[in-house]
């Protein structure tokens, strides 16, 4: 009683939180600190502060579960491993497949993940009441649902089936969940919300300048057509994809990434960050991915000092060998090194989201979630699933993005043995090739491992070189993936409190 009592304690503080985080203008205001369940959703604008809130979740998953758990994961990262400073295991267990159900990184992603959750049903409890019109109310129902959609698809991808929360937990009874969803129910959850998401979501072109950054038809029909790649439903997905419109590729890649061109036309669905003096709304990627012995050569940040917060998402040499000579994308995104002091260190490190500080240790770089250029690359290994076409449509969309990158096009009948592109199974490997390199650091390699079944050949390869470097400094166990430990444990607290099977390992 004792435990259940703790954990009702819980649920009701996450929903008193929902009331918290939210803005008077999208996502870059303070949070309000004295709205409570009895002042608050009466008006339009508390409604636009209850959507905002359920936005803010975001930015704080952006800036570490999201990149910790979707990109070093896989055989794009690692972390600079920190002699000196030992204490941050946890983050090391999860690069390397050892991280238990006592992990309390794990309870943090399965926390904020169902924070989020529950602002989301909280608008969607309240939104029918408020007196507005009724396309206000609709794009407010978009949004939510396909943030809901969002989280509910990465918790699936990462833990299996996981407790399905669709409403507002109003009385201690209703703390408890029904146990885990089967992974399907989970899927048709996440589906359902995408499609009413598409149907009540403006075009990315209706939004005013102010609102730029929410979610739109485009973001939902995206994320509904990865929905269903992830699921093997290929023509769905093509369906989903192909009413993403209103979109085009950036003139360079690196111009993509400019704070200065936030929201660009590129841009599918990204996190909002803003370094506003007295707020908590900026970014810190640069200093979290910069080597922790580079000083201030990676940040040019002589306010801001670096330390076990560093030296993260660090890019592998499998990665850093993936690059074709002359790829543009490679110097855009990572650097081989630093020179310090003493002259040239060879640490690599992310460049992709280095474009400087506002604040000391303060960024205002966004954190793309969906590109165009990502949505192009799904839609070619849809029509290549549906049959091979030598230089077909597929091929023209392959193509557009490497031109880009400053890189010979890939052809059927290419003399070039490396350009030739001959069978459907060599055009798969070639667009896997492709969402590595042009994605990177944009958390889709782990998932892009998983759901083409490549996960525990390429992890084990992968963990075998990393560990040849450093033998000395791998525990017993490290990077030895099996089809169990694709999964996540779930947490341990969540396990107990909640009643939940746990996933075995």
């Amino acid at each position: 009683m004792k435990t259940q009592s703790k954990y009702i304690f819980t649920v009701l503080s996450i929903l008193a939180c929902s009331f918290l985080g939210c803005k008077k203008d999208f996502l870059n205001q303070s949070p309000e600190s004295s709205l409570t369940n009895v002042n608050f959703w009466k008006t339009e604008s508390d409604l636009k502060q209850g959507v905002t809130g359920a936005y803010s979740s975001l930015r704080g998953m952006g800036t570490f579960s999201f990149w910790l758990f979707g990109e070093m994961r896989s055989d794009n990262t690692t972390f600079q491993y920190n002699a000196p400073q030992r204490g941050q295991e946890n983050r090391e267990q999860v690069d390397q497949f050892i991280a238990n159900s006592a992990n309390t990184l794990l309870q943090d992603f399965w926390r904020d993940s169902y924070t989020s959750i529950f602002r989301c049903n909280d608008v969607l409890d309240h939104v029918g009441a408020i007196p507005m019109s009724d396309a206000g109310k609709a794009q407010a129902i978009g949004e939510v649902k396909f943030l809901r959609a969002f989280h509910y698809f990465n918790l699936v991808r990462q833990f299996g089936g996981v407790p399905l929360r669709l409403d507002v937990t109003k009385a201690p009874g209703d703390a408890p969940s029904k146990g885990r969803a089967t992974v399907e129910a989970v899927y048709t959850q996440i589906i359902e919300d995408l499609n009413e998401a598409a149907t009540n979501l403006p075009e990315v072109s209706a939004y005013a300048a102010a609102d730029k950054g929410r979610v739109s038809k485009g973001s939902a029909n995206a994320l509904l057509g990865e929905v269903y790649m992830t699921q093997k439903k290929f023509g769905d997905a093509l369906t989903a994809l192909r009413k993403v419109t209103g979109y085009s590729l950036m003139p360079t890649y690196a111009s993509i990434f400019l704070t200065s061109n936030k929201n660009n036309v590129e841009s599918v669905f990204e996190i909002q960050y803003y370094s506003t003096a007295g707020t908590n709304l900026s970014s810190n990627f640069m200093y979290q991915f910069a080597p922790f012995n580079s000083g201030t050569a990676v940040t040019q940040d002589p306010g801001t000092n670096l330390s076990f917060t560093s030296g993260w998402n660090t890019p592998t040499t499998d990665l850093i060998a993936s690059y074709e000579a002359g790829d543009v994308r490679k110097d855009v995104s990572l650097a081989e090194g630093f020179t310090g002091s003493t002259g040239f260190v060879a640490v690599p490190y992310i460049k992709k989201y280095n474009q400087g500080f506002v604040q000391p240790g303060q960024t205002n770089v966004n954190f793309p979630v969906i590109r165009y250029a990502d949505v192009m690359l799904m839609i070619a290994e849809c029509l290549n699933e549906q049959g091979f076409v030598p230089n077909g449509e597929a091929f023209n969309l392959l193509n557009e993005i490497r031109r880009r990158g400053g890189i010979p096009a890939k052809t059927f009948g290419n003399p070039v043995p490396a350009l030739n592109v001959a069978s459907q199974d060599a055009f798969r490997e070639a667009v896997y090739q492709e969402r590595k390199v042009e994605l990177a650091f944009e958390n889709h390699r782990w998932f892009d491992l998983v759901r083409t079944g490549k996960a525990v050949e390429v992890m084990n390869a992968h963990g075998q070189r990393e560990i040849a470097k450093a033998p000395a400094q791998y525990p017993s166990g490290a990077y030895m993936l099996t089809l169990n430990k694709i999964l996540l444990q779930i947490p341990q607290r969540e396990v107990i409190l909640d009643n939940l099977p746990q996933n075995p390992q």
